[in-house]
């Protein structure tokens, strides 16, 4: 079971999606916060596996309960689900380290599979806002030579892989690696990036050139 925190502080929203999200048989909705102070309160007692924040709220928005999230509970996975698409709202989100970002006009189906995804390493982002967030990354300057010097060969293989959505279970068998061998190598990218995350690797990889969008992942 994937133990979920909602945090929205629209309570008719929430006792929808509790209604929605408990109807799926993996999920089970542990916990509603109705902004996000207190779901940082409830975090140590829920223990979920997943949040899945909106960002505009009182007291404390999604934006900061992102990053205060990150930072004292690192491997609870953040997924943003919200009416928001602006650009502000969206780079701000990964930028607080967020693992995927959903609008809620998605389909019950595309939130189930979602949440299972960021639970299991995959970054998920709507298409709706996918490309915004193509276009941020690859804005400015792209010194690759610069990444390509902090990374070793296989390194950005799996970074590569990584930044394609594949879980490490996935990175492992496509480069015959064991999945603890990937998750040392993911552990080493990310403090060579100084990324607080997959999703800002991912970003990365992206930014620096090292994937491209019609690039067929390494068989």
């Amino acid at each position: 079971m994937i133990r979920v925190l909602i945090v929205d502080d629209q309570s008719v929203v929430c006792e929808g999606l509790r209604v929605m999200l408990n109807a799926a048989p993996e999920i089970e909705v542990v916990g509603v916060a109705y902004n996000g102070a207190s779901a940082l309160e409830l975090m140590p007692t829920l223990q979920p596996d997943l949040v899945l924040m909106d960002l505009k709220m009182p007291v404390m928005n999604g934006i900061h309960a992102t990053r205060a999230i990150r930072e004292r509970f690192p491997t609870i996975p953040v997924l943003v689900l919200t009416t928001y698409d602006d650009d502000e709202w969206v780079f701000d989100a990964i930028r607080a380290g967020a693992a995927g970002y959903l609008l809620k006009d998605s389909r019950r189906e595309d939130i189930v599979q979602a949440i299972a995804d960021t639970v299991e390493g995959r970054a998920h982002i709507d298409p709706a806002v996918a490309n915004k967030l193509l276009s941020y990354v690859r804005s400015g300057p792209v010194p690759q030579p610069q990444i390509v010097e902090i990374l070793s060969e296989r390194e950005r293989d799996v970074l590569r892989l990584l930044a394609h959505g594949l879980s490490n279970a996935d990175i492992a068998g496509r480069l015959s690696l064991a999945e603890g061998t990937v998750r040392n190598y993911v552990s080493t990218i990310l403090s060579k990036l100084n990324a607080t995350d997959r999703t800002q690797a991912a970003a990365l990889a992206w930014r620096y050139g090292l994937v491209n969008p019609g690039d067929v992942p390494l068989e």
